[in-house]
């Protein structure tokens, strides 16, 4: 059913970035993306101190994170499949199911004091699958519940809501948890809030999976998943915008991920003579110019030439990686980090609208878990390098390759897809439909 007329008329005029929230199906599911975000940025922080009080070291930590990885990166294209076959609220549904079960396990195991490594891997493990079957999911629903001109909003909205709470005030909660209690109260903190993310996304609307089953060919289960994936593959390179950006950013992250998860400490201490608490601000500005930056994309009109402003925006983001190799003091590097967050994830919020605006809708959990996997496959490449190229060429050195060598990839990817046509053929400012909505049985 839609909303009533008035609530949507109301909504025009609202500003753009509090238009979806007139529909109630999206208000459900942002409160329900909101409690998950915090319950990740509780865990990690609460699986670190859970380790630690069981006598783990930075090895068994390692292999904690590891496992979690792991359970990402394995699923991550079936996941994109199955989003296109299975009415994405029950996939969510049951990723929260899920998570709620592995973290209540381990606040009981962490209560009665009978946690073993073990047990956190497997936790770590449970939970990475979750994640990898969330984002296709989570990303092909949101068309169904918003127009189409509201996704750029949603898109901001999210961009800058996210960071916000998995990255300070979910490990904030933690830490304060952790330290008037246990490690254990900050895990059942974190199974409580899942509960209550559960019960939000059980409260939106179910929605149609918007793809013609019945002209799919029998087949068997294993069959037809191999099929769903060799026709995202396919899709992707038929699309040179999309072809040309997934390379583009694959190259980004293995030059830029490294050197800025890995590399920065080292530059901190041991190049201006800073500490953790510094370490600790450069990347909370990091994440600070990434809201910021979502933000104000989401509140601005999508770029008529979206595919060059977005690979650009990309590339040239990433600049203030020489100044951070070349800074003389610290808060160089804090402004750095700043713009460096804001030229990160500006763009995100034109990639998920143009993801969602594009792709058809058949395809778009297909196409997502590919983006996912992109990243998240390169992500780890990256930070082993980044130690050993940094002794080859020197750290300055690598910093101004992470900072430079990305604009010369987005000027390529512009190029060689012919992307200025291309965003010009296919404007994404034309009047959008109103999604139908399915009630759940």
């Amino acid at each position: 059913m839609h909303d009533h007329p008035t609530e949507a008329t109301a909504g025009r005029r609202a500003p753009r970035l509090l238009r979806p929230f007139r529909r109630r199906g999206y208000r459900r599911l942002a409160l329900a993306m909101a409690l998950t975000t915090f319950t990740a940025g509780v865990w990690v922080v609460a699986m670190v101190w859970e380790v630690i009080r069981i006598g783990g070291g930075p090895t068994q930590l390692s292999l904690v994170m590891t496992a979690m990885s792991v359970g990402v990166l394995v699923p991550a294209l079936l996941a994109g499949a199955v989003a296109d076959r299975v009415p994405q609220k029950r996939i969510l549904q049951g990723v929260s199911g899920v998570e709620l079960l592995t973290i209540a396990v381990v606040a009981l195991l962490s209560l009665s004091d009978a946690t073993r490594l073990w047990h956190l891997a497997l936790a770590s493990l449970a939970l990475g699958v979750a994640m990898a079957f969330y984002f296709p999911a989570y990303s092909a629903w949101l068309p169904a519940l918003v127009e189409a001109d509201e996704l750029q909003a949603v898109n901001g909205f999210e961009g800058m809501v996210r960071p916000v709470l998995q990255q300070a005030a979910g490990p904030a909660a933690a830490g304060v948890v952790v330290g008037a209690v246990s490690s254990g109260a900050a895990v059942a903190v974190a199974a409580v809030v899942s509960l209550a993310g559960l019960l939000a996304v059980s409260l939106v609307p179910l929605t149609a999976v918007r793809r013609d089953l019945s002209a799919e060919p029998p087949g068997h289960v294993v069959v037809a998943a191999l099929r769903d994936i060799g026709q995202g593959f396919g899709y992707m390179v038929r699309t040179p915008w999309l072809l040309a950006t997934l390379l583009f950013a694959s190259l980004m992250v293995l030059v830029f991920i490294g050197p800025l998860e890995v590399l920065v400490p080292f530059l901190v201490k041991d190049q201006l003579g800073g500490g953790p608490g510094d370490h600790a601000t450069v990347l909370a500005m990091f994440g600070v110019g990434g809201a910021v930056g979502s933000l104000a994309m989401g509140a601005l009109p999508l770029p008529r030439r979206y595919l060059t402003w977005m690979n650009l925006l990309w590339g040239v983001g990433c600049l203030p990686m020489v100044a951070i190799g070349l800074a003389t003091a610290l808060w160089q590097v804090y402004v750095a980090a700043f713009v460096l967050g804001l030229g990160f994830s500006a763009p995100m919020v034109i990639w998920g609208t143009l993801l969602q605006r594009r792709v058809p809708p058949e395809l778009l959990g297909r196409v997502s878990s590919l983006d996912f996997f992109v990243s998240l496959a390169f992500m780890p490449v990256s930070m082993a390098l980044a130690g050993p190229v940094s002794e080859l060429l020197g750290l300055v050195e690598t910093f101004v390759v992470a900072g430079v060598a990305p604009v010369v990839f987005a000027v390529v990817a512009v190029l060689w897809a012919r992307m200025p046509a291309d965003e010009l053929a296919h404007p994404l400012d034309g009047p959008a439909e109103r999604p139908q909505e399915v009630t759940a049985p």
